[in-house]
């Protein structure tokens, strides 16, 4: 299409026309203490002033805010909130269409109270909202001193294998945000990035299942979303955290904020150094008409170095409905990786006849830097806002290896050099505006649109040399460009009729995606416009029964690291490589959940079916001296139909539990190059955690993980199971805590694979980090733990929402 066909689309989502709507009648106002600070979850009842009965009532915001809907009649006001008298706001007056605004409200300190009772407003591990579920993973003892990939293994529904992939529901085709947008964070497709933002700065993370018209169409099955810690507190408070473990482990985080009336500035930092060993091993047999080979592999290795993960910002408020966020991201790193890998060639007699020995010393030094400019404006009317976002991402990679094989045949042995570099250079602007205007009592539509832009260059060389000069290797050197312009818009309508919620959404995106191959020219421009609907229901049967069902239409480009095609080099045996060819995968995906509360704990069930069309397998092809090259290409179809169940429940006081499973089974076929594959999975994920309060300051946890066999179009992947343990104290009167943990305790978290084929068989298993031992030691800045009141557990309040 051409440039202004893609402009009539972006002008088209940005000139959607909204409709203003009148509204109801309602009472308004804001809460503050003394010193004119907003107080938070503070009780607002409704009374009828004839018979002072109750009518209705509600809480007030993380600004000190409420908004209430009332019949027409005369009403008076009780305001209550623990450690401050009680307030009465009489002789409310309210005629129909009328919004009545009491304005600020002072409540003074109860002093006898605040002699006996210390309260904070603690959040439960995991809330369910209409299209997304939010994990507060400060409560997990497995976190400390952890970073974002090691949480995420410990978030239900998702899945982090050995060597840092993040699946949701058993795909990898999840959508990964930092704080609601993409993020060099998150890497193009490098599953070390997640490795470098230290687990202190996260304050939540939110699972979306069947994201909804609002969000991003990619990934077949949902978004995860990192929510990084921002206080909205008054004054000045934070937390300080420091760790060290077995193997070398140590790093060290902050993450502060100040807030006085008009300004809140926020700063963290988390800085790291590991030195995590690892292995691997292999058998292979490969076998044809006319040869048959039969080798070994073992390997060794060292991955870690030094990262760092800077964040400033401010969030200015102009007046009461301005405010302005900017936001500063600066991440580095600097990787030291080696590895040894030994291969045993052995004739038809199992007798070795050949050795061969590689040495890699490999440096990665990595650079990213986003700033981010986020606008918003609120109305007179409760409910409405304008958005705008501006965000421009700047990274640069780059890996240099050295290699040294070393062959030993018995009577001969022999030794060359290779050397390797990799540089990846990414920009990313990102241009998005949201409008919500509320219809009448419950309802709203929502628009906006949104302009992602992005260019990678990536150039990968490879050189030899035996005897004489560097030579270079032209199959495994190119250069690659990567341009990828998305154009999307869309619209949205939500109501609420009693106990029945909807939403219904349509969203459009125009992908304009081009990839070039600088040194031989080729390129393979790809262009389409789609349309993704969404839809939400939820009903409540009463006040602990509630049922959601879903619809979404999904979409899945091909990552830019499954487009390159060029080989890695480090292991000269098992060539992974992309596909340039590559199409887009598409996914209609149906959910059907029910909540049931309960006195001490809530369970959440869901039933849900993926049907997806070109889904992206990855295949391993064998040569005639059995090299393996594994790449990935599109099959037919991908049929998924799953159960999970969520539970979490307090036995007693001192011991509450939270577990989780997956059930699914899939069904994969398609044809490639004439070649029929096809697999059917039946499997499982399931994970569990216990919390026990051993006695006064101390708290204990045990959680667990176990992902089930898993068959694919070629073999299989084998189960993996992990446990972990936790022990926590309170010191410095409740304001720090220490917190020992052991992660993997059987060094059992490895991954393990089977491909069997009709020339190669293959039994491999590999390690990315041994078992490990940390002592995290948590200091917090006028975030003292304190009870919880709803009888929890007892953790600290981690940070608001953002």
């Amino acid at each position: 299409m051409s440039k202004p066909f893609q402009l009539r689309y972006l002008f088209l989502f940005i000139g959607l026309t909204i409709v203003h709507f009148a509204s109801g009648q309602s009472i308004k106002g804001i809460i503050t203490d003394n010193e004119d600070s907003a107080i938070p979850y503070a009780s607002v009842a409704v009374y009828k002033s004839s018979d002072s009965t109750l009518s209705t009532g509600g809480v007030t915001d993380f600004d000190g805010k409420f908004n209430i809907e009332v019949e027409p009649g005369d009403y008076y006001l009780l305001i209550s909130f623990l450690s401050y008298e009680d307030k009465i706001v009489n002789a409310l007056s309210i005629s129909s269409m009328e919004t009545r605004n009491v304005g600020k409200v002072m409540m003074s300190a109860d002093a006898q109270a605040l002699e006996t009772v210390e309260v904070t407003a603690e959040k439960s591990q995991m809330e369910l909202q209409l299209d997304k579920r939010v994990f507060n993973v400060g409560k997990d003892l497995s976190n400390a001193g952890s970073n974002a990939s090691e949480i995420l293994a410990n978030v239900p529904s998702v899945s982090v294998d050995v060597e840092g992939n993040v699946s949701l529901r058993g795909s990898e085709n999840v959508r990964i945000l930092i704080d609601g947008k993409p993020s060099g964070l998150t890497g193009a497709g490098n599953s070390d990035a997640l490795r470098m933002l230290q687990g202190n700065l996260i304050d939540k993370v939110e699972v979306i299942t069947n994201p909804s018209s609002r969000y991003d169409a990619e990934g077949e099955v949902g978004i995860i979303n990192i929510v990084l810690k921002k206080e909205q507190r008054q004054g000045i408070n934070g937390a300080f955290e420091m760790n060290g473990g077995w193997p070398n482990n140590y790093g060290g985080s902050f993450s502060l904020n100040y807030r006085k009336k008009w300004i809140n500035l926020f700063a963290s930092n988390g800085t790291s150094y590991r030195a995590s060993p690892g292995y691997g091993k292999s058998v292979n047999d490969f076998s044809s008409e006319d040869t048959s080979y039969y080798f070994e592999s073992d390997r060794k290795q060292v991955r870690g170095g030094l990262s760092n993960v800077s964040r400033v910002g401010a969030d200015i408020y102009f007046n009461e409905k301005n405010s302005l966020t900017t936001a500063l991201l600066f991440k580095y790193s600097n990787g030291n990786n080696s590895a040894s890998i030994d291969y045993f060639d052995h004739n038809t007699n199992s007798e070795i006849i050949k050795s061969t020995n590689r040495d890699e010393d490999e440096n990665e030094i990595e650079y990213d830097l986003e700033g981010s400019v986020l606008y918003k404006k609120t109305f007179d009317r409760e409910g409405r806002e304008w958005t705008s976002l501006l965000s421009v991402t700047q990274n640069d990679d780059s890996e240099n290896s050295e290699l040294v094989q070393t062959i030993n045949t018995g009577a001969l042995e022999s030794q060359s050099y290779q050397r390797s570099t990799n540089t990846e250079d990414e920009r990313t602007y990102l241009v998005q505006t949201d409008y919500v205007h509320p219809i009448r009592k419950k309802g709203k539509i929502e628009t906006g649109a949104k302009v992602t832009l992005r260019e990678i260059e990536n150039a990968y060389n490879v050189e030899l040399m035996d005897t004489g000069p560097w030579v270079q290797l032209p199959a495994f050197s190119n250069e690659l460009q990567y341009i990828e312009n998305i154009y999307a818009g869309y619209f949205m309508f939500s109501n609420k009729y009693k106990r029945f919620t909807y939403q219904f959404g349509l969203r459009s995106e125009y992908s304009d995606i081009k990839t070039k191959l600088l040194r031989t020219n080729k390129s393979n421009p790809r262009s389409y416009l789609n349309f993704f609907p969404s839809a939400h229901l939820s009903y409540e049967l009463n006040e602990v029964n509630s049922i959601q069902l879903s619809y979404t239409r999904r979409l899945s480009r091909p990552r830019f690291r499954e487009l390159i095609p060029f080989f890695s080099y480090t292991d000269p045996r098992n060539y992974y490589s992309g596909n340039p060819d590559l199409n887009p995968e598409y996914t209609d995906s149906y959910e059907i959940g029910y909540l049931k509360k309960f006195g001490k704990g809530s369970i959440l069930s869901s039933v849900y079916y993926r049907h997806t069309t070109a889904p992206t397998e990855r295949i391993t092809i064998t040569d005639s001296n059995g090299l393996q090259r594994r790449f990935p290409i599109n099959l037919d179809t991908k049929d998924a139909f799953g159960l999970e169940s969520s539970l979490q429940y307090e036995f007693t006081k001192w011991w509450r539990t939270s577990t989780s499973i997956n059930a699914y089974q899939e069904h994969v076929q398609g044809t490639y190059k004439g070649r029929l594959y096809r697999s059917e999975a039946l499997t499982f994920t399931g994970r569990s955690m216990m919390n026990f309060k051993l006695q006064k300051d101390f708290n204990g946890q045990i959680s667990g993980n176990y992902r089930a066999p898993r068959n694919n179009t070629q073999g299989k992947t084998l189960a993996v199971y992990t446990l972990d343990l936790g022990l926590s104290k309170d010191v410095l009167k409740g304001n720090g805590t220490i917190t020992a943990s052991a992660k993997d305790i059987f060094n059992s978290n490895k991954r393990r694979w089977v491909v069997d084929t009709d020339n190669l068989y293959s039994s491999s298993e590999f390690q990315w980090r041994a078992r490990q031992f940390l002592i995290t030691f948590t200091y917090r800045l006028n975030q003292k733990k304190k009870p919880a009141r709803d009888g929890g557990s007892q953790m600290y309040d981690g940070g608001d929402d953002m």
